[in-house]
């Protein structure tokens, strides 16, 4: 089973762009029929997926965050970055990066919180 950890700023000011990082182990992230997401959960609601980024490098956004959301990888470091670009206090969440195939999750990371103030 693949394992995963989040890295990144815990505050970030608004209208600046939210970086995060995902660093995955005990697979690779160009495995075949994996897609590599990010969800995100703000504090009492529930979760929020963001959107991934597949083995072979395709990448599929949430309609809703799509026009804010970047998904990038690097296959040489085995890991994968979201950026979320003109963030407001309502970006305010637990940022967490998964693993999955067509028909399971497959591995999550930890979580991260993630604070948009100034």
């Amino acid at each position: 089973q693949v394992q995963l950890q989040e890295s990144g700023p815990g505050l970030v000011k608004p209208s600046q762009t939210l970086s995060l990082t995902c660093a995955v182990s005990g697979g690779s992230i160009t495995t075949t029929y994996y897609y590599w997401s990010w969800i995100r959960q703000p504090p009492g609601k529930g979760l929020e997926w963001i959107g991934y980024i597949s083995y072979s490098g395709s990448t599929y956004y949430s309609p809703s965050l799509k026009s804010r959301t970047s998904i990038s990888r690097d296959t040489s470091k085995n890991q994968f970055t979201l950026q979320l670009s003109s963030v407001t206090p309502d970006d305010t969440a637990v940022y967490s990066c998964a693993a999955q195939t067509s028909t399971s999750w497959t591995g999550w990371g930890p979580g991260t919180q993630v604070t948009v103030s100034s």
